[in-house]
């Protein structure tokens, strides 16, 4: 008979396995999303009958795949690119920065990288106007508030001075916490900033609540925010509660009835890598542990989902982008059993961000699971 330190034993050897496993295809994977002449990521890799094709390039795909990549050394493996010469063309040239987010994440990706840039880059940016400038900040969009905060709060946290930035910083929680309903989801925008905010914009994505909870913690890890620790908990604590019997993140919420509006697609991305990364970083902030959550949400990736399939290939070192429908019915219910399979199938594709989100969310985990 199998007592139960030894059947936690082999759970902790399962998600080591499986944490490893992802890490290994990620760095693997990651060198075919890279255009070296632009030093740049690509915007997708895609499948074709002519194999995986590079599509596009995308710097605020490079500027999370970058991140992943410099914790992924942290945590003592080398990193598949060189670093620098990315992180030097992207700090060369902001021009294409035309929103909130995006100068966030830029804030963020110098915070880790180039502490020693972030004034010079904060003076490009005109971070001091930023809220007054942008459109996303006119129509209220969550997701990149959450972004600006993100990156404001890291700001703040390496520079060590509270007093820099807390206004903008305060300006900009406020702005994002405006958005969140009273059972803990996140809406996509301002029902105030737009007729489409207006008609839709209480519904919001599964980006819309683990950004802010990321956001939200390091704003509380910046500004010593309680308040902002007490509410991304409660977002944590509504999408967990939502999660799928097979450990799905759910795609959209509707933040005024706190129900899961539309549950397909189910992106891999959010399984290894955003949940990870912000459930993890409000686990270290508050003592709030959702690892139970996150680990069944990894278990969907390898054949524990609708369909029965791994949604790695590890000969191509990629983990295919979700599992979606095949026709705009919108599949009611969450799923199940078998006969929800029906109008489902994968969507064979794959992001650089989306394996750089699963660096930063599980890099460091190996040496604490």
């Amino acid at each position: 008979m199998v007592n139960s330190s030894e059947v936690q034993d082999i759970q902790l050897n399962d998600a080591q396995r499986t944490v490893q496993n992802l890490i290994g295809l990620a760095v693997r994977g990651l060198p075919a999303m890279f255009d070296s002449r632009s030093q740049m990521f690509c915007h997708k890799l895609k499948k074709t009958t002519d194999g995986l094709v590079q599509e596009g390039i995308s710097p605020r795909y490079t500027i999370m795949t970058l991140m992943g990549l410099q914790r992924l050394e942290q945590s003592g493996t080398p990193s598949p690119i060189a670093m620098k010469p990315v992180l030097e063309r992207l700090l060369a040239n902001t021009d294409w920065v035309e929103n909130i987010g995006d100068a966030g994440l830029m804030l963020w990706l110098a915070a880790r990288m180039a502490p020693n840039r972030l004034d010079e880059l904060a003076r490009q940016l005109q971070i001091q106007t930023a809220l007054s400038r942008f459109k996303d900040v006119r129509e209220g969009t969550t997701m990149n508030l959450a972004w600006f905060l993100t990156g404001l709060s890291c700001y703040t946290q390496v520079v060590n001075d509270r007093e820099k930035l807390s206004s903008i910083a305060r300006q900009t929680y406020d702005l994002l916490i405006a958005n969140q309903g009273k059972f803990g989801y996140f809406s996509h925008q301002t029902s105030r900033g737009s007729f489409r905010g207006a008609l839709r914009g209480h519904i919001g994505s599964f980006a819309d609540q683990v950004y802010p909870i990321y956001g939200m913690t390091q704003f509380s890890n910046a500004f010593g925010d309680d308040s902002a620790l007490r509410r991304a908990r409660e977002c944590a604590h509504a999408i967990c509660e939502a999660q799928g019997p097979l450990g799905q993140w759910w795609w959209h919420y509707d933040s005024r009835s706190g129900r899961v509006f539309e549950e397909y697609p189910v992106f891999s991305v959010h399984q290894h890598g955003m949940a990870p990364m912000s459930l993890f970083a409000l686990g270290k902030a508050s003592g709030t542990n959702c690892a139970s959550w996150i680990y069944k949400g990894l278990d969907w990736i390898d054949r524990r989902n609708e369909l029965s399939v791994n949604m790695e290939d590890a000969s191509a070192g990629v983990i295919w982008r979700c599992i979606g429908q095949t026709n705009l019915k919108r599949l009611t219910g969450v799923f199940s059993g078998q006969k929800s399979r029906q109008g489902l199938k994968i969507v064979y594709e794959c992001r650089p961000y989306e394996l750089g989100w699963l660096l930063y969310g599980l890099a460091d985990r190996l040496a604490l699971i």
